[in-house]
C-alpha cells in the first residue's frame, strides 16, 4: 500500500501555496508515496477577502477534519500572523477535537512551512507555536534541520525557512517565491515523504 502525505496549507495570496505545490512535488519523487494537496476552509466573508485584494481560490480540493485520519504523514503549511499561523489555519486545528479524543493523529510524522512579510516576521516564531499544536494529538515533528546542505547557509541573497522547515517572504505581496526557496521546499516535502514511509514499514 502506499504511503499517503497530505500537504494541508492556507493561503491568502499563493506564496505558501506556491511552496505546497514544490513541496507537492518533493513527496512524489519517493517511490511508493502518494502526495496530495488540501487547503484549510477560509474563515473570512468574500467581501472582506475583497477589500484585502486576496485572488481567488485555486482548485486545490478543501479538507475536513476528519479526512487528515486518512494519511500517513503531514506538511502543514501557512502564513504568519503577528508571528503566529494565520487563524484560518487555527480553526481548522481547533475542528480536530474529535481526532484528538480518539488519537488517530498520534505518532504520525509532520512537518511546518511557512511565508513571512519581512525578514523578522516570524519565520522561526511561528513554527515553535505550531509545534504546541502537533504535540496535543501526539504528533512527531519532523524539522529539516541543516539537511538541505549549503543552501541553509546562504547568505548572498534574501532567503525565507529555517531548520524548521520551508518559509518565503512576501514582502508587500509582489515578492514571489525565490528558486531557492523553492529548492528548499522541495527537499522538505521528499525529506518528510522518506521519514513517513520509513515509519509506516516500521509499524
Amino acid at each position: 500500500m502506499a504511503t499517503k502525505v497530505y500537504i494541508v496549507y492556507y493561503s491568502m495570496y499563493g506564496h505558501v501555496e506556491k511552496l505546497a505545490e514544490e513541496i507537492k512535488k518533493g513527496a512524489s519523487s519517493v517511490e511508493g508515496v502518494e502526495a496530495q494537496l488540501w487547503q484549510v476552509p477560509e474563515t473570512l466573508p468574500e467581501e472582506v477577502l475583497g477589500k484585502m485584494s486576496a485572488p481567488p481560490k485555486s482548485d486545490v480540493p478543501i479538507i475536513t477534519p476528519g479526512e487528515l485520519a486518512e494519511a500517513d504523514g503531514f506538511v502543514f503549511g501557512f502564513p504568519t500572523r503577528f508571528g503566529m499561523m494565520a487563524a484560518q489555519f487555527k480553526a481548522f486545528l481547533d475542528a480536530t477535537g474529535g481526532l484528538w479524543k480518539t488519537q488517530q493523529l498520534a505518532g504520525k510524522p509532520a512537518g511546518i512551512f511557512f511565508s513571512t512579510g519581512s525578514q523578522g516576521g516570524g519565520q522561526e516564531t511561528t513554527a515553535l507555536t505550531a509545534i504546541t499544536q502537533l504535540v496535543h494529538h501526539g504528533m512527531i515533528f519532523v524539522p529539516i534541520g541543516y539537511t538541505f546542505g549549503a543552501g541553509m547557509f546562504e547568505m548572498e541573497k534574501v532567503k525565507g525557512g529555517s531548520p524548521y522547515g520551508a518559509g518565503t517572504f512576501a514582502g508587500d505581496g509582489s515578492r514571489q517565491p525565490t528558486e531557492l526557496e523553492l529548492e528548499q521546499a522541495f527537499h522538505q516535502g521528499k525529506y518528510i515523504a522518506a521519514i513517513t514511509k520509513k515509519l509506516k514499514g516500521a509499524a
